[in-house]
């Protein structure tokens, strides 16, 4: 059994996440998928975007999987989302399963300063979506981390060259979410007016 792991804080997701997405999926071709936004991502600012309405955003992926797990469970747990944590998770709720993490190809360069990182090499085969990916400082990182006896797929297909954080910078400045965002993200984001400069409704956990 193949299990594609794809995490990320999600705030917004957009076309450039369907489309690594889908071409890991395409790749590993896996029985099952899960996208797992995180709770509070331990390299990051923690989300001012209430978890409830990105995990709700993160329906869009099924566009690029129509079967795709939306799962709340780095959310529920609470506290810093670290991913050898969830990936420890799916091994045990998947006995003998083999693990697919799914990934940018910026944190390949930055894999030795996660959490575990040695261990979550033997857990899981990377899936990396590079942008330039005869890049010399990708290729160097990504053979340094087979050398330590990880496994890592480098996917082929184009990179969107999109960012939640230029997509939030752009609907602050008045671009609609519909005109930037996948359906039914931008449904989230229209009702709930996130990302404007307009005060937004409060979500009450509805």
């Amino acid at each position: 059994m193949k299990v594609l792991l794809y995490g990320g804080t999600f705030d917004p997701p957009h076309g450039g996440h369907l489309n690594l997405l889908q071409g890991a999926v395409r790749a590993v071709q896996p029985d099952r998928v899960i996208v797992m936004p995180a709770g509070i991502p331990p390299h990051k600012a923690a989300s001012a975007t209430p978890a409830p309405l990105r995990l709700a955003m993160c329906e869009c992926f099924r566009l690029a999987c129509p079967n795709a797990q939306i799962s709340d469970w780095e959310i529920s747990r609470g506290g810093k989302s670290y991913t050898v944590d969830t990936a420890a998770m799916l091994a045990a709720r998947y006995p003998g399963a083999q693990l697919y993490l799914c990934m940018g190809g910026d944190m390949v360069e930055t894999f030795r300063q996660w959490r575990c990182w040695q261990r979550l090499l033997q857990l899981c085969t990377l899936v990396v979506h590079c942008r330039e990916p005869e890049d010399p400082a990708f290729a160097a990182a990504a053979e340094s981390l087979r050398r330590d006896g990880g496994r890592v797929i480098v996917l082929k297909a184009p990179v969107l060259r999109e960012s939640s954080s230029s997509l939030r910078a752009r609907m602050g400045r008045g671009e609609p979410p519909e005109a930037l965002l996948p359906p039914a993200a931008a449904r989230v984001a229209r009702r709930y007016r996130l990302y404007c400069r307009a005060q937004r409704p409060a979500w009450k956990g509805e």
